[in-house]
């Protein structure tokens, strides 16, 4: 069953030490859209990719469309829309921060 209040609201952010957070600024157009996220070294066994959808907040007044990784392990990775894989974009992430990146077409 899914929850229809789901990405409504404040995120959660989970950092520290080696773990930060990567925001992405989205086109509009992509609202619903999944993004997926893997780390550029391809490690043998990362376990399961992470995807998040695209949604509007409102932000300020006026409403931001983005994707949020909450927690990622500091490293360089490589985003693309589901299901094709074709990466779209590379971002870092530090420890301990909130990173940001903006996708193609997007404005931030």
């Amino acid at each position: 069953m899914e929850n229809p209040y789901a990405g409504q609201g404040p995120v959660l952010l989970d950092i520290g030490g080696d773990t930060g957070a990567l925001v992405v600024a989205m086109p509009p157009e992509l609202e619903g859209k999944e993004v997926e996220i893997r780390p550029v070294d391809h490690r043998p066994d990362p376990g399961p990719l992470r995807h998040v959808a695209v949604l509007g907040r409102t932000v300020t007044g006026r409403t931001q469309h983005s994707a949020v990784f909450p927690d990622l392990q500091a490293g360089q990775y490589e985003l693309y829309l589901r299901p094709d894989g074709a990466e779209r974009l590379r971002a870092s992430v530090i420890g301990g921060q909130v990173c940001y990146a903006v996708w193609p077409g997007a404005t931030n």
